[in-house]
């Protein structure tokens, strides 16, 4: 056996490894021309070509898994780690390692459970994190000066918002084109998100005050890029509000939960974003009618109170003729006051004085007790020089002139301080009048009549310079003198009218003025 087994391995062609390995190619390639394969993704990688890398596998066996650039770009999901997915493609091998792998054409999620599935887990954690809490939203304008709208810009979601916001409040709109679907879709609109944010004064285009993520209808893998992690958390840290109109009202994404508003269509979310210019009219017109009711209202209520308040004031006439009348009471009053201070502070001023020593007198009783001491001195020093030694005598006019010299100041010092009490007294007594005339003459300026005539009202004489107080008083032909704040002028009386009959003023002669 053994021999026949060398004579039938010597009969075998040779072929290179090369050969072997196209050989082999070929013939996977051709019993495996397309398939679609269901595995678990494992260890996904993307090099720096933009190719992707991945191994397929499941509880008994592992597949590799090579995803060219240009198909990764048309991906409608991005393959994770654990993520159990259905490959379609071709069975090919990979010589430079003798291994067979999968060329992957089209990627997708095996079923929609394990879609929900991975939906769920990824709501989780963002629940978690707080991306969802209600207080991070941020509330809506009320009148947005623009709006940015993050959209395909061929489909039927733009001209349908671009619609309704003129329908209903036209202002400005910016469009962001960006892709809704497919692998670039999620980087796309992350970036205008961002692009919109980081709009300032600088730029030549407005930074809009609200944004639209929009979209239409589809199914979950379809609407699977507005669940991507980076598209969710660059709408959370949007500074402008967003409302988030994906798909219809049923469908639900993880961007709708943390967008500040979710509108169950993109019409809808058109509608949220402005307000109905026709209501806004409406409204203001009837906030106008009820401004002017309003404004009448007050203004009767003001002629209502002001009525009131006239008839309860005096006639104006009366007032000041009262007034003239007690002015004229107060000045007569203020005379007599000032004539009797003055006369009781003359009679103060002339008790006082009187009971005070007149300076000659003062001077004169000095004089005498100076005199008289000077007699006794005088007499004693005599006696002395008489009964003493002569060798005494110069000391006793030495003393004798000590005595007199101390009684001579002492007298002095009694004068100078009886002559500054009375001129202070005096000083004090002239001082005190002299503030109480100035205290009343400031009360007689207060009170004077020239004030009043200052004021406009005029003073009313008779031709005997008496002043007139009533209507009473006159009669047509008298002479009257109206004296102004700066003048006098004559007038005379044409005709006279009561207060019952007529109110209107009398009328005079060269003046037209109210007596």
């Amino acid at each position: 056996m053994d021999d026949r087994a060398i004579e039938f391995n010597d009969n075998l062609p040779e072929v290179t490894v090369s050969e072997l390995s196209n050989q082999v190619k070929f013939a996977v390639e051709t019993n495996f021309q397309r398939i679609r394969v269901r595995g678990e993704v494992s260890r996904p990688t993307r090099a720096s070509s933009g190719h992707l890398y991945l191994t397929l596998k499941d509880d008994n066996a592992v597949l590799d898994g090579v995803c060219w650039r240009g198909t990764v770009q048309r991906l409608s999901i991005d393959p994770e780690e654990g993520m159990e997915v259905v490959c379609t493609g071709k069975i090919t091998t990979y010589p430079g390692r003798s291994k067979y792998q999968i060329i992957i054409e089209q990627l997708e999620l095996a079923g929609e459970g394990a879609l929900l599935k991975l939906l769920e887990e990824r709501r989780k954690k963002m629940l978690r994190e707080g991306l969802f809490d209600q207080d991070r939203k941020l509330p809506l304008p009320t009148f947005p000066s623009a709006i940015g709208v993050i959209t395909s810009p061929t489909g039927a979601v733009i001209r349908d918002i671009l619609h309704r916001l003129t329908d209903r409040f036209p202002l400005r709109v910016l469009v962001w084109p960006a892709s809704v679907q497919g692998s670039s879709a999620a980087d796309e609109i992350s970036a205008a998100i961002q692009g919109f944010n980081e709009l300032g004064d600088n730029n030549f285009v407005t930074k809009p005050d609200l944004l639209i993520v929009a979209r239409g209808g589809g199914s979950l893998e379809d609407l699977w890029c507005f669940n991507e992690e980076v598209v969710v958390r660059s709408v959370a840290a949007s500074t402008i509000p967003i409302i988030s109109a994906v798909g219809h009202e049923t469908d639900t994404t993880l961007i709708d939960l943390v967008a500040d508003l979710r509108a169950p269509t993109p019409s809808a979310a058109a509608e949220m974003a402005v307000p109905e210019r026709s209501e806004l009219i409406s409204e203001i017109i009837e906030k106008e009618k009820r401004l002017f009711l309003a404004v009448d209202r007050h203004l009767k209520n003001c002629d209502l109170r002001i009525n009131g308040l006239k008839r309860a004031l005096g006639e104006p006439s009366a007032i000041i003729d009262n007034r003239n009348q007690q002015l004229d009471y107060l000045e007569k009053r203020l005379g007599k006051i000032i004539t009797s201070r003055l006369k009781e502070s003359a009679t103060d001023v002339k008790n006082f004085s009187s009971r005070l020593a007149s300076p000659d007198m003062q001077i004169k009783i000095k004089l005498d007790g100076l005199s008289s001491l000077y007699k006794r001195l005088d007499s004693l020093g005599k006696t002395v020089i008489v009964k003493a030694d002569l060798r005494f005598a110069g000391l006793i006019s030495r003393f004798k002139l000590k005595i007199i010299k101390q009684a001579i100041e002492d007298f002095q010092l009694d004068l100078d301080r009886v002559s500054e009490f009375q001129e202070s007294k005096i000083d004090r007594i002239i001082i005190d009048m002299a503030k109480e005339m100035v205290s009343l003459d400031r009360l007689l300026e207060a009170s004077s009549f020239q004030r009043t005539l200052d004021k406009g009202f005029v003073l009313v004489r008779d031709d005997r310079n008496v002043p007139v107080s009533s209507v009473k008083s006159v009669h047509p032909g008298q002479l009257l003198d109206l004296q102004f704040k700066d003048g006098i002028s004559g007038v005379k009386v044409t005709t006279k009218r009561s207060k019952a009959k007529d109110s209107k003023a009398p009328k005079l002669i060269k003046q037209n003025t109210l007596f």
